[in-house]
């Protein structure tokens, strides 16, 4: 078994570890310390910038690529290119390649490494040798082999390169950002230093122009052909040893996302065939694991009917029913793995917030049988007849590794060992439906709450509240800040409204252009439909989020002061003018043809109404969620002479990872929310 960990808790930096099943012995295949020695990691902004679009924090070696064996692993650390043996301890070794390298990837073979670099598309022998450059920009804007930006922010494709299974050529993304829009994203702070120049595709602007191609070690080069002006996303690329005739397979949308088309690849001409095309009149979303080839040529999908998201195998449902399908993880030999919760009507209090993994015959008929056991969230990776099993659960912390044989399923053969520090909080949610739309939510009180002698306590929501956001959910980690902030006196409601994951397909595209009312109105019914069965002093209700949640925060106490006395809005979007196609489109409309739409999202709109304590919170290098969000915002206020906090975060991302800045930012919010709502 192949895994990162860090060596404690307190240690934010990967290691790539390698535990062997029979003997339990575990060594480190790459050891970013002993690799790197005293000069410690340094990140070109292309790496950083990559990171942040995976929303990922750690340091070390927080990505690899193995080839098709597992016996050869590939790394970049600091912008250098490292490989390791995955069969021995001590295997580690740096081919000198330029930099900075970014994705490098082993042939299947173990032959070779592919990686980007300095824009281009490179390759270098397992040994160190015959490093080459297969693609190089022909244009100043061009890069190839790495994600746009959408894509790897939005569509979760974070790759621009594929190996063919034979290792001999590569289906390569070629990106032109020429067409997109600059931005200028500056460290006021430090005014001697230069504004980072940042190709964002703000809604209603154009997306970068982005090809694919085969391109042979042979030096040969083809276009991959098809509607790009009908279907300009690639939202998914897939070339796997069973691809019948050696076909990869993409998945391809239309800029409104309510049309794609599977397609597959001849690698020999570029041709493609557009295996099956579907419509939809809101949107569709992208389900992680699919299209993918069965090993007889049959291809798996996840499609929405009957608002059912399930499981199919050349459009024959094997998933059954009463299961939302949330992912598929594996497509093996007789079966397919996949993650899902229970299906709208068919959701349980006691299940409320779960995710288990499943399998299913490719055959159907017999519909799904569960994989997974006990309340928890779960999920798993299945390789050389064995099957990870990861699961969280809502009465402890972290999340347990456990190895199963496929063979022997009854019970565990080996256990990753987590070296997590335990928290010093323990999260106590009680789950329940709110209101007539049985809106999922969880209630958290201070430790040692007495109804008797504590009374009605002042009420803390603590929602995400939109799309791709599950918040309830049926483990303990994601609701410690939620306990921390009940422990210093509230009762803490987080309710999923309208448009969160996890339920149907209906409820994920309810919010199409309405958002706004329709995400705000199902925190109020949570709220008042709460106070029926909790201690919720419904005239001190506050409420906090980030990034949607900081948008739903803002959009609260401005629209609702009748039930909301004060907001912490971090990182808001303000105006969804300002933020990225994919995103915005498929729930808005383009702004030329719906702008009432995006008037009414506008929370400068309401600027002139604010009556009640608001604290706008942002970090001043956010290249997602712009900084021009809040100050947009501040600005409106102020000119309508509305009082209102804001606190600027010098050098601060998107993701806050700092813990310094995020211990303080949580004393800072729980200050201002007890001044707001003490009377």
């Amino acid at each position: 078994m192949v895994f990162l960990r860090s060596r404690s808790g307190t240690d934010r930096s990967h290691v790539l570890w390698v535990h062997e099943l029979d003997s339990g012995n575990e060594w480190a295949a790459g050891d970013p310390e002993a690799l790197l020695g005293a000069a410690g990691e340094d990140l070109s902004p292309e790496e950083r910038a990559r990171r942040e679009r995976a929303r990922e924090g750690s340091a070390g070696v927080v990505g690899y690529a193995a080839d098709a064996e597992q016996r050869t692993a590939a790394f970049a650390l600091s912008g250098r290119l490292f490989t390791t043996d995955l069969q021995r301890p001590g295997g580690a070794r740096e081919l000198a390649v330029p930099g900075p390298v970014i994705d490098p990837r082993p042939s299947p073979d173990g032959a070779r490494v592919a990686y980007a670099a300095g824009g281009a598309l490179r390759v270098v022998d397992a040994d160190g040798g015959g490093d080459r450059a297969l693609a190089e920009p022909d244009g100043p804007e061009v890069v190839w082999g790495l994600a746009e930006f959408v894509a790897a922010e939005e569509m979760d494709r974070h790759r621009g390169h594929w190996w063919s299974p034979d290792g001999t050529r590569l289906l390569v993304a070629r990106v032109d950002e020429a067409p997109v829009n600059r931005w200028w994203i500056a460290d006021p702070a430090n005014p001697g230093s230069r504004p980072a120049e940042v190709a964002y595709p703000a809604a209603g602007t154009p997306n970068a122009d982005v090809t694919l191609w085969v391109v042979g070690l042979d030096g040969s080069r083809r276009e991959v052909e098809w509607d790009r002006a009908a279907f300009p996303y690639l939202a998914v690329v897939r070339w796997q040893a069973a691809a019948p005739g050696g076909r990869p397979l993409l998945l391809v949308q239309s800029r409104d996302q309510r049309e794609q088309r599977y397609l597959a690849v001849d690698p020999e001409s570029g041709a493609t065939e557009v295996l099956h095309e579907e419509r939809d009149p809101t949107w569709f979303d992208l389900v992680p694991g699919v299209p993918a080839w069965t090993g007889d040529g049959r291809m798996v999908r996840v499609s929405d009917e009957g608002d059912r998201r399930h499981v199919t195998v050349d459009g024959v449902d094997v998933s059954g029913p009463g299961l939302h399908v949330r992912a598929v993880l594996d497509v093996g030999d007789r079966d397919v793995l996949f993650t899902a919760s229970a299906a709208e009507g068919a959701e349980s209090k006691e299940a409320i917030g779960e995710v288990h993994v499943h399998r299913a015959a490719l055959s159907g008929g017999g519909g799904a049988a569960r994989v997974s056991e006990g309340r928890g969230v779960h999920t798993a990776v299945r390789g050389g007849g064995n099957l990870v099993l990861l699961s969280s659960a809502p009465d402890r912390a972290g999340a347990a590794a456990r190895v199963f044989r496929e063979a022997e399923p009854e019970k565990p053969v080996a256990e990753i060992a987590s070296l997590a520090e335990a928290p010093g909080i323990a999260a106590r949610p009680s789950y329940g439906f709110a209101g007539a739309r049985r809106l999922p939510a969880a209630v958290l009180l201070p430790t040692g709450y007495d109804e008797a002698r504590d009374g009605l306590l002042p009420v803390l929501m603590d929602p995400y509240g939109g799309p791709h956001g599950q918040r309830v959910t049926a483990a303990q980690n994601p609701f410690l800040v939620s306990q921390w902030f009940a422990d210093q006196g509230f009762a803490v409601v987080v309710a999923d409204g309208r448009g969160t994951p996890g339920r149907s397909p209906s409820w994920e595209k309810s919010i199409a252009f309405a958002m706004a009312e329709r995400s705000l109105q199902d925190q109020v019914d949570a709220v008042q439909a709460l106070s029926e069965r909790y201690p919720l002093d419904l005239a001190r209700v506050g409420i906090r989020g980030w990034s949607y949640g900081g948008y739903l925060a803002a959009l609260a106490v401005l629209r609702r002061p009748d039930v909301f006395r004060a907001a912490v809005a971090g990182a808001p979007v303000t105006d969804f003018r300002l933020y990225d196609t994919h995103y915005t489109e498929r729930y808005l409309g383009l702004p030329e043809e719906r702008p009432e739409v995006y008037r009414d999202h506008d929370l400068a709109e309401d600027a002139g109404g604010l009556e009640r304590p608001l604290m706008l919170i942002h970090g001043m290098a956010d290249d997602n969620v712009v900084v021009a969000h809040t100050l947009r915002l501040s600005s409106a206020l102020l000119a309508a002479g509305r009082p209102h906090t804001v606190l600027p975060l010098s050098g601060v991302t998107h993701m806050t990872p700092q813990a310094q800045v995020a211990e303080n930012l949580l004393l800072l919010q729980v200050d201002f929310l007890r001044r707001s709502l003490s009377s």
